[in-house]
């Protein structure tokens, strides 16, 4: 039986969320032998040669001279600054808690693009907004017995995605996107050189391990496939929500993995989280926006530099 342009559109989805959630959970176990700066070079050469030359194949490399545009340097900037606070906060934080605070990236670009660009947010919104953001307290709990500082790194993560997010929105239409996308991956492979050292320095490296990172950086690019499938095929308002379908591959991959088992705090904040941005999605289709949030934000909500 055939299933609907939606229910396909909803399955890519889930595929997408698998192959990037995989992909942190291999960017985590790395991180136990060797600095997040050297996780950065070596997954960003291979993310690098991937999507160049998918980008090649598709003839959007014919004009190099756009990725010195403003806005490009603009989102280049934001990817670098959510990278690194992503990856430091991955290393140190149980992978299901950094999935759960990025997922307020949709409602962070809500936020920005009413306070950047004067977009139109009623009083519910921002009523969504400020409760979700209330989750994202209850998941961090500073103050309280089980606060991290590496929480506030996965927060800063999400502000720097969402300048990301809203620069990628005035990127001319013009470029191509998978120039943007070959432009970010060789920035954070640069980044990831510039770290090297800061960060302790090269650590040898295993044919298991190098292998692991190529796999992770094609992991990110079957994602971003999927996540242009599942637009294409289906409905935006129907699909966005299949996004946090990555809190439980990140909470299953959590407790297999690394016996991470999620407290009440961060269940209940992502709770909160989710169905704060799942109203705000409501709220955008009953207005009649042309453009959701949930559109908005990064498809996976995290940093795709990477």
């Amino acid at each position: 039986m055939l299933l609907s342009p939606n229910l396909r559109g909803a399955l890519f989805m889930v595929v997408a969320m698998i192959g990037f959630t995989l992909n942190d959970a291999i960017t985590k176990v790395s991180s136990e032998s060797m600095n997040m700066a050297q996780v950065m070079l070596i997954r960003g050469v291979f993310a690098s040669l991937f999507v160049g030359l998918l980008a090649w194949q598709r003839g959007a490399l014919a004009l190099p001279g756009s990725m010195l545009q403003p806005m490009v340097a603009v989102r280049v900037a934001g990817e670098a600054g959510a990278t690194v606070s992503f990856l430091v906060a991955l290393a140190h934080l149980p992978i299901a808690n950094v999935s759960a605070v990025l997922q307020a990236l949709p409602l962070a670009v809500t936020m920005g693009a009413a306070l950047v660009f004067n977009e139109g947010v009623g009083w519910r919104r921002w009523l969504a907004i400020a409760i979700g953001f209330a989750g994202v307290l209850i998941i961090v709990r500073p103050g309280f017995e089980g606060f991290s500082v590496y929480s506030l790194l996965a927060l800063a993560c999400v502000g720097c995605c969402a300048v990301r997010d809203l620069a990628t929105k005035r990127i001319p239409q013009a470029i191509p996107t998978l120039l943007v996308s070959t432009t970010t991956a060789l920035a954070m492979t640069m980044l990831g050189a510039a770290l090297l050292l800061p960060m302790g320095g090269w650590a040898p490296m295993t044919g298991e391990s190098t292998a692991f990172l190529a796999l992770a950086a094609v992991l990110v690019v079957i994602g971003y496939q999927f996540i242009i499938m599942a637009m294409r095929v289906g409905d935006i308002s129907f699909i966005a929500p299949f996004r946090y379908t990555a809190l439980l591959w990140s909470i299953l991959l959590g407790l297999s993995i690394f016996g991470d088992v999620p407290d009440l705090p961060m269940i209940l904040g992502a709770i909160v989280i989710i169905g704060s941005g799942l109203y705000a999605l409501y709220r955008e289709r009953i207005v009649g926006r042309r453009k959701t949030a949930a559109e908005s934000a990064g498809p996976d909500m995290a940093p795709d530099g990477i």
